[in-house]
């Protein structure tokens, strides 16, 4: 009578199953972290195994069409996932600069209203100006806000 060794079978193709998954988990963070284009093929290539391996388990496939919908979406080079900026932290950085630039728009204009008078000061007073055109620029500062 034969020994049933099918138990250990299973449990064999269950281990390497898992092992084959977490390789291939590791390899998609791997490629999304070096910011490389993932492709069933890469993937594959990397994990070391098929692409219709690939494309029998759900969650990696999806994954994997994920992460390649986002490399078609991005410029090169391609950003990290943990490293992309969300919308709302894109807007808010946006709200920060707008309102530094109008900062420094009043800043600088107040500033010019000092040089003036300042100057106006030492003219009235009969003392030397130095060259007027370098030190107060004819130009005006414009700041583009939001659209």
């Amino acid at each position: 009578m034969r020994a049933d060794n099918s138990a250990h079978l299973v449990t064999s193709a269950q281990r390497r199953h898992e092992f084959t998954r977490a390789k291939t988990i590791k390899t998609l963070r791997e490629l999304d972290t070096a910011g490389t284009p993932v492709t069933f093929e890469i993937v594959a290539r990397h994990a070391g195994v098929s692409r219709s391996w690939l494309y029998t388990q759900p969650d990696i496939r999806a994954e994997i069409d994920r992460l390649r919908s986002l490399n078609r979406r991005a410029l090169l080079p391609t950003t990290p996932a943990r490293q992309r900026g969300t919308e709302a932290s894109l807007t808010r950085r946006l709200e920060i600069a707008l309102a530094r630039n109008r900062d420094l728009t009043n800043d600088n204009q107040r500033l010019r209203r000092q040089l003036a008078q300042a100057l106006g000061q030492l003219r009235a007073a009969g003392l030397p100006v130095a060259d007027e055109d370098a030190a107060v620029p004819r130009h005006s500062s414009n700041t583009i806000g939001p659209c």
